[in-house]
């Protein structure tokens, strides 16, 4: 994964089938990972690295993405569905921007499989992580 993860040198990642490129990076002061995808600013809580993190190791197995915008219902037992649900360590959301809280399971994973966290797959579809 290149860059940093500052708003000068951001990640550069790619969704896990290798369909769309997109950037991240941490913003500190607000607690967020900012999201960009073409014209596109999504943003999450920053905390979501580790919680997603913590709870894939706990799931002990692999996890479907599920991705979904927000307005879409995210299929049960997905990482979608789980950064969404309010029984997740925030309660809720974990994307910030209304109208743009979904696609946790699009972007969220290859960050994590870039920070040596996750081991991801790159299907065309039905793509699933795990913990390592």
């Amino acid at each position: 994964m290149d860059g940093s993860g500052t708003k000068d040198d951001p990640w550069q990642l790619t969704t896990a089938p290798g369909s769309s490129a997109y950037t991240m990076w941490r913003d500190e002061e607000a607690g967020l990972l900012v999201c960009q995808v073409g014209s596109t600013r999504l943003t999450y809580l920053l905390r979501a690295v580790d919680d997603l993190a913590a709870m894939l190791r706990e799931a002990g197995d692999w996890v479907p993405l599920g991705a979904a915008d927000e307005k879409k219902p995210a299929a049960e037992g997905t990482v979608e569905a789980w950064g969404r649900a309010e029984d997740n360590p925030v309660g809720g959301w974990y994307g910030q921007r209304n109208g743009y809280r979904g696609r946790f399971g699009m972007y969220l994973p290859p960050l994590l499989e870039g920070l040596g966290l996750v081991e991801l797959e790159h299907q065309p579809r039905n793509n699933r992580v795990r913990a390592v």
